[in-house]
């Protein structure tokens, strides 16, 4: 990642008066500070659509374009840059249009030297602040992270230590959370910091494969052992030897593979479909999913036995809403990630648009996240993202949350329901079970919901 950020400030002046740009430029001039001049608005918004400067001084009564327009021109395309505007017939209302509008200050002509240097001195100093700031955010990046995770809240460094104490030992790990929380990237990182870092890691997601390919794909085939079986074909664990099998979403796996799988555990032993040869492996098995495994057992849709092998050891990831103090962070690696994709230059976020970030409850956890800071990267025309490039069901939802935090009972009910619903897969017969309801009130909550939606939109 980039560390480094060039210090270098450039300042805009836009007047039609010659001399008021000639003694901006000679009060101003010093080093760190880059200064441009325009003699006309279109010209000046000409040089800053080119130059991006972070600093405008713009007077208020020019021709064709008065300043208020000029401002509301350069915030729509850059809400992060700093604006003076400047004028020789002041009043209150238009000054606190402007500050609404987005200037930083409001200053009457003739122009006070002295106090031009001092606010252009105060925006210097916050930009270099906002530089050691910037270059701090990487640092804590690089720190804080474990093998492409990120965070620094008590409950994701949990995860880090017990990932760390697990990772040289386990043979068998259970990764448990919801949906996007991140647990391929946990599986990773226990393979990473395994003894065996360079041997394989396999990868199957148990929801993706049809029930009568699981055998196979486990474990292989023979040519001849059915249909289309043309050549011999190594399984999964024999592709893995001597490595790590993930196996995502394991509470899809059917109950007849789970018997086979539980062999290859203890045993470590594996059969090609059609062979009766018994080859001996050595793999480390992962396995994630998104449901609770004890109430499956319960439901005897998953092997009491299994469950007790793969949960040895549990490593369980928290919700994005639990941890929201990594959201900066967060945010800030996936900014520098998509930047560097999208081969642009974007160097941060307003802060309305992270307060908006900040208030959104993230359902979809880190990879809602992920998905939406990729987004805005993709869609801005600025250096710096803003609630325009944000989406508009995060925007509604952030919207609707009170300050003091309070919602009211339908909420609360719309979000343990949507909740349960993103935890079984979207499953409604399963869903109206779990919540002890009918499904023919299911639908009618969905409803509601959905309606709900649309009147915020």
């Amino acid at each position: 990642m980039k560390t480094d950020v060039h210090p270098l400030v450039t300042l805009l002046a836009i007047d039609d008066d010659p001399q008021n740009l000639e003694l901006i430029s000679a009060a101003l001039e010093q080093p760190g500070l880059h200064i441009l001049t325009a003699g006309d608005p279109e010209t000046g918004l000409d040089v800053f659509y080119q130059k991006l400067p972070r600093i405008v001084l713009c007077d208020f009564m020019m021709p064709k374009l008065n300043g208020m327009e000029v401002l509301e021109k350069i915030i729509s395309a850059d809400p992060g840059v700093e604006v003076i505007l400047m004028t020789a017939h002041y009043s209150t209302d238009s000054a606190v249009e402007a500050i609404q509008k987005g200037a930083c200050d409001y200053l009457t002509k003739p122009l006070k030297l002295e106090k031009l240097r001092e606010r252009i001195g105060e925006l210097l100093a916050q930009a270099q602040e906002r530089h050691r700031a910037l270059r701090l955010e990487y640092e804590l990046v690089e720190s804080y992270q474990l093998a492409g995770m990120i965070g620094r809240s008590p409950q994701i460094l949990d995860v880090f230590v017990k990932i760390r104490r697990v990772a040289p030992h386990f043979r068998t790990v259970l990764v448990t959370g919801a949906t996007g929380t991140g647990k391929e990237l946990a599986a990773r990182a226990l393979h990473r910091l395994s003894p065996v870092p360079a041997k394989p890691f396999a990868v199957l997601n148990c929801s993706a494969i049809v029930d009568t390919l699981f055998e196979s794909e486990l474990f292989g085939y023979v040519r001849g052992a059915f249909t289309g079986a043309n050549q011999d074909k190594a399984g999964l664990f024999e592709y893995a030897n001597g490595g790590t099998v993930f196996l995502d979403e394991i509470g899809e796996l059917p109950l007849n593979a789970q018997a086979k799988l539980l062999r290859v555990i203890q045993n470590q032993e594996i059969q090609r479909v059609g062979s009766p040869v018994v080859k001996k492996v050595s793999v480390r098995v992962i396995a994630a999913t998104n449901r609770e495994l004890k109430k499956m057992v319960t439901e005897k849709t998953f092997r009491e036995d299994l469950y007790y092998r793969l949960a040895m050891v549990e490593i369980k990831l928290p919700r994005l809403a639990e941890r929201k103090e990594d959201l900066l962070l967060l945010q800030r690696y996936f900014l520098e990630r998509f930047a560097g994709e999208y081969n642009k230059e974007i160097t941060g976020i307003t802060r309305r648009a992270q307060a908006a970030l900040a208030r959104y409850n993230w359902p979809g956890n880190v990879r809602e996240l992920e998905n939406v800071i990729g987004s805005a990267c993709m869609v801005t025309e600025s250096k710096i993202i803003d609630i325009r490039d944000l989406p508009e069901d995060v925007l509604a939802s952030s919207a609707e949350e009170p300050q003091d935090g309070l919602v009211s009972l339908e909420t609360v009910e719309h979000r343990h329901v949507l909740r349960v619903l993103e935890n079984l897969g979207g499953n409604k017969h399963r869903a109206a079970e779990v919540l002890g309801i009918s499904r023919a009130t299911l639908y009618a909550v969905l409803e509601r919901i959905g309606a709900a939606q649309k009147q915020a939109q």
